[in-house]
């Protein structure tokens, strides 16, 4: 039964319903990431999409209300009106997964989304103010506000970030936003292995230069990327952000740090362009082969594909200094393989972002956490959701 309740009245019956009943519930918003996560075969799939709209903004006090199923593009639009932005810039998951629906701001809040400025401003959750949701009893629950201090008792806020709809369902989300930079520009070294272009990407994170975007793309990635313009065995990307007078200089200072390096300078729109292409894993979109999504120490992430490479067909880019790295396995999903090089390598995350249901009912998608974080887990669904109703395919 698919049913898109257009009132949080409406949603908290449904769901006061069927947790009566024991009824399963598939939390979705516009539908652009149910292929992440276990199968679900549910009673229900309950949908935030009619539920739209922009409650309050205020462009000088930098905040903005919607209700969940707002799509996300019109919260860009109604934020670049007044040159401001959700300066964490949540990837969009359409292009790596086949999908076909409407990214909405409450997704992006329930995944606790982000781009490649994650490790300069954070991610959904470090903007995110106040929600209102409905909890797996039928209650409709307010926690946060407006402003940033404004949280007493449980911060149920952050407890709904990245949840996945395991907890409730959101209903109206607040977000803290920023203004937009005047200008960026990319600075590309070109020829790098990945040693060499994790190495430059930690001096450069290093400098007073403010980077926002440090990638590292090797060379059977490249081609993916800006319709092959960056020709070269493995380049290495910095993105400066800022006024039209603050970048040039620091643009010119890093230019001189790496000059024995080959370098090519990306203007401000190419910039852009390529970003968002590495947000959104351009490189495999258009695929079925299964790609996992791996967070872990910057300084030992090239060494762990460097370890898969010699057991596992596989292309791999990073991001976030090194910290987040795609693979694309090239045949089997490899999963043992894969979390035990982790762990050997000082432990980190690794999900399955993308593979037939057929694997992804075999294996764990999502990393395995400790006896002690599983108890505790599973304490805050019990509490939050004691019928056990939303959202089963997303805890494992």
């Amino acid at each position: 039964m698919n049913l898109a309740p257009q009132s949080e009245a409406e949603a908290a019956a449904i769901i006061g319903d069927a947790a009566g009943k024991r009824s399963s519930v598939e939390i979705i918003g516009g539908g652009t990431k149910r292929g992440i996560g276990k199968p679900m075969k549910t009673d229900i799939t309950l949908s935030s999409s009619a539920m739209s709209g922009i409650v309050a903004y205020t462009p000088s006090e930098m905040v903005i209300t919607a209700k969940a199923g707002t799509p996300l593009d019109d919260i860009k639009n109604a934020l670049a009106t007044n040159n401001q932005e959700l300066a964490f810039d949540p990837m969009d998951y359409r292009g790596l997964l086949g999908g076909n629906g409407t990214p909405t701001i409450g997704a992006v809040a329930a995944a606790n989304l982000c781009g490649p400025r994650r490790f300069v401003v954070g991610a959904a959750r470090d903007a995110l103010l106040g929600v209102r949701f409905i909890n797996g009893q039928g209650e409709i629950i307010k926690n946060g506000g407006r402003v940033m201090k404004n949280v007493t008792g449980l911060d149920l806020v952050k407890l709904m970030a990245g949840s996945w709809g395991t907890l409730g369902f959101l209903t109206e989300v607040t977000f803290k936003v920023l203004p937009c930079a005047q200008t960026e520009t990319t600075l590309a070294l070109l020829g790098l292995d990945d040693a060499a272009g994790i190495s430059v990407l930690a001096s450069a994170m290093a400098t007073h230069c403010e980077v926002t975007g440090a990638s590292h793309v090797p060379e059977m990635v490249n081609a993916s990327l800006l319709n092959g313009q960056l020709k070269s065995e493995g380049t290495t990307l910095l993105r400066l952000q800022g006024s039209a007078i603050s970048v040039p200089m620091r643009l010119a200072f890093l230019q001189q740090l790496f000059k024995a390096r080959q370098q090519e300078v990306l203007d401000a729109e190419t910039s852009r362009q390529l970003w968002q292409q590495i947000r959104d894993v351009e490189p495999f979109q258009n695929d079925h082969r299964p790609v996992w999504r791996v967070s872990m120490a910057p300084s030992h992430g090239h060494e762990m594909v460097d370890v898969l490479r010699r057991h596992a067909g596989l292309a791999a880019f990073y991001d976030w200094q090194g910290g987040l790295i795609w693979l694309r396995m090239e045949a089997g999903v490899e999963a043992e393989l894969v979390r035990k090089t982790i762990a050997a390598m000082g432990g980190g995350h690794a999900t399955l972002t993308r593979a037939d249901e057929v694997t992804r009912t075999a294996v764990s998608v999502f990393q395995p956490q400790a006896s002690a974080v599983v108890a505790l887990t599973g304490r805050i669904k019990a509490a939050f959701d004691p019928a056990n109703i939303f959202n089963l395919g997303k805890m494992g």
